[in-house]
């Protein structure tokens, strides 16, 4: 090896190395938040004993989530149910056949989706209409009297 490929090549190396030791630490800023892990965010939804038993109650909240640096506020709601007072069941408030809204009625005592004719029972179950399944349930928790629902994670 001559001296102008030894050079050629200790110049070419040493470009590489400066490039990458650049290169690594950007790359790692830039997509850190990719690689952690998300931790589970549970929403307050409310006191338990300003929640009526045996009525479907609709209730709102904010639910944040970060999207790389920035956090996202969205306003959502959800159906909560209780038949004792001490064991919860919170409702996804979408139907589950195309996603439209659903309410609660009083006097027939069962939601009903007004696009498709859905009724569902206070328990989520499909009564007629063309929805593929009950309705979906959120993840709840009660601690110290409080109602906590994760949203992100939907039980069957």
């Amino acid at each position: 090896m001559d001296r102008r490929d030894f050079l050629h090549l200790s110049t070419s190396g040493l470009g590489l190395l400066i490039g990458a030791s650049l290169f690594a630490p950007a790359a790692a800023y830039f997509l850190s938040p990719a690689w952690k892990k998300k931790p589970e965010d549970w929403i307050f939804l409310g006191d338990i004993h300003k929640i009526p038993v045996d009525r479907p109650t609709k209730v709102e909240f904010v639910q944040r989530h970060k999207d790389g640096w920035t956090t996202i506020e969205e306003k959502k709601s959800a159906w909560v149910i209780s038949k004792d007072g001490k064991a919860f069941t919170v409702f996804d408030p979408r139907c589950t056949h195309l996603g439209c809204p659903y309410r609660w009625d009083e006097g027939r005592g069962e939601f009903l989706c007004p696009c498709h004719n859905a009724v569902f029972s206070k328990e989520g179950e499909v009564l007629s209409g063309p929805p593929p399944r009950p309705l979906d349930r959120y993840a709840v928790k009660v601690e110290a009297g409080k109602l906590w629902v994760l949203p992100a994670l939907k039980k069957d």
